[in-house]
């Protein structure tokens, strides 16, 4: 299994990938600094809905955590389609205070969607995905290695 194939792919399903020209690289910081920067006014970007998720690797098996919380089973869509495993959500505001008035909002509401490569091979009928206590866990049992046949080469006659 390759680096490449755990990490996150962006919004815009293009993998991230890092960047041999120094310029592309400059350029990729830039827009990760900013990109962070502009994640503090959550109130005012398109999805302020991102689970922080974690990719683990054992011998056997790849491990996905993404916190969730106040979220259910039924609140939570899982799909694997070309390799792409993707987790999608909603987290939905249920207030109904008549009363109150508020000064400061920091709880987010909104859809979200994270996606991650799996492996080329993988079983999809083996994944498996539960959710805890706001902590969702899929797992992926990795594919068994491919086999590396030597083929003779032999002077043509």
């Amino acid at each position: 299994m390759t680096a490449k194939s755990v990490i996150p792919v962006t919004q815009d399903r293009a993998v991230a990938r890092r960047e041999q020209n120094p310029f592309s690289m400059l350029q990729h910081e830039i827009d990760r600094l900013f990109d962070g920067f502009t994640r503090s006014f959550a109130p005012f970007s398109q999805n302020p809905v991102v689970p922080n998720m974690d990719v683990a690797e054992t011998d056997k098996e790849i491990e996905i955590t993404a916190e969730l919380p106040g979220l259910e089973e039924k609140d939570v869509q899982i799909n694997v389609t070309d390799n792409l495993l993707t987790i999608r959500g909603e987290k939905k505001n249920q207030r109904e205070e008549k009363e109150k008035d508020y000064h400061l909002v920091e709880r987010s509401y909104g859809s979200f969607l994270r996606t991650v490569e799996l492996p080329s091979g993988v079983n999809l009928d083996t994944i498996k995905a539960t959710i805890s206590k706001g902590i969702l866990k899929v797992t992926v049992p990795k594919p068994a290695p491919s086999q590396v046949k030597k083929i003779e080469v032999k002077t043509a006659a």
